[in-house]
């Protein structure tokens, strides 16, 4: 890559385009507002809205602004010699990817919170603003107001990253931590969620886990410094936790959460995936609870290290934006814009998540007679599987629960052994299986 182009900064102030007005769009903007005095003086130069493009100009918001901002019109941004620097905050990969290449062409600094549009177009978007020397920052693209790709990228960039482990969507801990708290069942759970504002009326990139799938790739490109696909990324949602589950984990001295987990695995490959996994309540992520949201980072170097905060919402979301807005507005005035480009630079392999190797949770329902455990234990024993803990629940007088818990095995010997299992004529269900995280 050739040398940056040297940059004199000789304007009286920053000019900002804001493309969307939504949640966090409000947010940017009153923050931006509230404490603009503080935030100048850290910049060192006036900064200025110069327009906002939303959809609907008379649609009421959370945020006053001067209505003389407002265009629905994104070219008036986009094509705007003097804005500086453009904020994508509309969300979705269309036209969202088509608006930021047009601003990176353009020769404009973006920022955006579009964990979606990053998670699928990021790679292409990222090589644009490193070929003209530009930023792209998208910290509010995972866990709202935890700062965590700024560390990631340079605090934290000297460490080999072996492991990403996080709880990263906020209405899937919300609904979890309300079935443990007060033995809701999933229903219940959700709706309260949604009466809140914490889920949407169609919940279902969150309780199926595609938002968490998106942030969890993010996260894993950066750890690993290899491009990551997010179709590769295994995903499984919650809706299949009941509340016996809840209870048994309990019980067994553990907390269900759905997890993203990123893990290096030999020199050359990666595991990638997100899944609902009981957790010790000794681990660190355990008491995260409600919409909070944790990250947990291990370095070769610095060892654990956590992040923690709301992990979404107006102003949470709004306070990452505008750190990313102060960061590139220093590089403006320095001409050091482009300064961090993509480092996605290898090619790891995924591993397939049949052959990741975890402890596992089973739970069935079997005929409460005799030799029934002996059927199944052989079964597990037939695919090398190793009983860790057993414990019988009677639940009525003809049948009874079942809960198994595994050592470390592969995936695919627990799935195979349980298409077996559950054609075995003193098996009635096979309920539900989870992985453990130690």
């Amino acid at each position: 890559m050739s040398h940056p182009p040297v940059r004199q900064w000789n304007k009286d102030r920053i000019e900002i385009g804001i493309l969307g007005l939504g949640v966090v769009g409000s947010g940017t903007v009153a923050l931006l507002e509230r404490n603009k005095a503080e935030i100048e003086r850290k910049v060192g130069l006036p900064l200025h809205i110069k327009r906002i493009a939303v959809r609907d100009l008379h649609k009421p918001r959370a945020v006053t602004v001067n209505p003389a901002l407002l265009t629905t019109d994104p070219s008036d941004i986009l094509d705007d010699p003097d804005i500086d620097i453009v904020c994508e905050l509309i969300g979705g990969v269309e036209p969202a990817r088509t608006f930021v290449l047009r601003a990176l062409q353009s020769g404009k600094q973006v920022v955006t919170a579009n964990k979606e549009m990053i998670a699928k177009e990021g790679h292409e978007l990222m090589e644009e603003a490193a070929k003209r020397w530009l930023d792209f920052q998208f910290e509010g693209s995972v866990a709202g107001g935890i700062p965590i790709i700024q560390p990631m990228k340079n605090a934290l960039a000297g460490n080999q990253i072996q492991e990403v482990m996080g709880i990263i969507n906020g209405t899937t801990n919300y609904i979890l931590t309300k079935m443990t708290r007060e033995h809701a069942d999933f229903g219940e759970a959700l709706k309260e969620a949604q009466a809140h504002g914490y889920a949407e009326a169609d919940p279902t990139s969150d309780i199926e886990g595609y938002d968490a799938q998106y942030k969890i790739a993010i996260l894993a490109s950066i750890a690993f410094t290899s491009r990551v696909h997010v179709s590769d990324v295994a995903v499984e949602g919650i809706t299949k936790i009941a509340k016996p589950d809840i209870e048994y984990a309990d019980e067994l001295g553990y907390v269900i959460k759905l997890l993203g987990v990123a893990k290096r695995v030999g020199a050359d490959r990666m595991q990638v995936r997100v899944h609902p996994t009981l957790l010790p309540k000794s681990h660190p992520l355990a008491a995260t609870n409600d919409v909070y949201n944790a990250v947990l980072v291990k370095g070769d170097s610095v060892g654990d290290v956590m992040f923690y905060g709301r992990g979404a919402g107006s102003g949470p979301t709004g306070s990452a934006v505008v750190g990313d807005i102060l960061d590139v507005c220093r590089n403006l005035r320095f001409g050091s814009t482009g300064r961090v480009a993509c480092t996605c630079f290898e090619s790891k392999a995924m591993q397939p998540i049949e052959e990741v190797e975890t402890r596992h949770y089973i739970r069935m329902v079997v005929k409460d007679q005799p030799k029934v455990l002996a059927a199944i234990s052989t079964v597990f024993g037939d695919y090398h599987i190793n009983i860790e803990a057993m414990i019988q629940k009677a639940t009525s007088g003809a049948q009874t629960d079942i809960i198994w818990l595994m050592h470390e095995t592969p995936g695919k010997s627990i799935a195979d052994a349980l298409k077996v299992i559950a054609k075995l004529p003193v098996v009635l269900e096979v309920s539900n299986w989870l992985r453990v995280e130690e």
